[in-house]
């Protein structure tokens, strides 16, 4: 079963796991929107994803209304995500911003100036015995932008072998959707919905 991490008249949030993908893909492979439906017994609309190989907070609409809602907030980037990863590699703890352009090819995303610009807020977290620990915002949703920004500053995620990875990971990729920002939707108020850390404590 997929975990509901929340569910309320308007959105169910669930805890995706890893090796799933958020919608049928070319393949005709079961998907998350549809194992929920099924298990829900409803229909379910989809407002945002995560890829294949992620883990971590999803969201979906259970009414139409609800739908047109969510996909505004997501237009207008008035939902706010935040992520934790694990990579090879050194890097400088501290806030970072990295930026540029990207382009999707058939199986991975690429940096063009033909692209559309991508832009990540990160927190290199320092090393630990899992990776370099990092915490990320996106603030634009281009494909594979996270795992596209970390392997060019020299820190592929593990697991993560399309980008250059060498460090295996266990389930999917060691990318975790930790917590979402969610607008006030009708008689909901604005609030953050969380699931568990990527990071093993101390």
């Amino acid at each position: 079963m997929i975990p509901v991490l929340y569910e309320s008249a308007g959105i169910v949030i669930v805890d995706k796991p890893a090796g799933v993908p958020t919608i049928p893909d070319r393949f005709g492979s079961d998907c998350v929107q549809a194992v929920l439906g099924r298990e829900r017994g409803e229909r379910l609309w989809v407002v945002h994803r995560l890829d294949r190989e992620v883990s971590g907070v999803l969201v979906f609409a259970r009414t139409a209304e609800a739908h047109r809602t969510l996909s505004m907030a997501f237009e207008d980037h008035t939902v706010h995500k935040t992520y934790e990863a694990l990579t090879d590699g050194v890097y400088a703890a501290g806030e970072h911003r990295f930026e540029n352009k990207l382009l999707r090819g058939k199986k991975r995303a690429y940096v063009s100036p033909h692209g559309k610009p991508a832009i990540t807020l990160a927190t290199c977290l320092g090393p630990s015995r899992q990776g370099l620990r990092w915490r990320l915002h996106p603030v634009t949703g281009r494909n594979h932008q996270l795992r596209v920004h970390l392997a060019g500053v020299g820190c592929p995620i593990r697991g993560d072998a399309l980008y250059g990875a060498t460090a295996p990971w266990t389930d999917g990729i060691a990318l975790r959707a930790v917590a979402i920002d969610l607008p006030a939707l009708g008689d909901e108020p604005a609030r953050t919905h969380t699931a568990t850390t990527l990071f093993e404590s101390k």
